[in-house]
């Protein structure tokens, strides 16, 4: 009866055990994913500013009136004159 006795604890001190360690392990692992998902986050939001930034970019090359000053400025492109312009049918 003692050797069963004997047995049935060593058999629960390894669970505790095993339990002990498991538990530490899935900390250490909850904490490791946790710095990952803070690093996630931060690039998450550092790349939301850069998107803000070039659809602001964006808007402002898009703007018509700039576009008509690059045409006029680089490309030497003006109005028509009234002579120059033909109606078709």
């Amino acid at each position: 009866m003692k050797a069963i006795g004997a047995m049935c604890l060593l058999t629960l001190l390894v669970a505790v055990l095993a339990s002990a360690l498991g538990v530490v392990w899935t900390r250490h692992e909850s904490r490791v994913l946790f710095v990952n998902l803070t690093a996630l986050q931060n690039q998450r939001d550092e790349l939301n500013i850069e998107y803000g930034k070039l659809e602001l970019e964006q808007a402002t090359y898009a703007e018509p009136r700039r576009i008509d000053d690059e045409a006029r400025q680089k490309l030497g492109m003006v109005d028509p004159r009234p002579q120059d312009i033909r109606l078709l049918r």
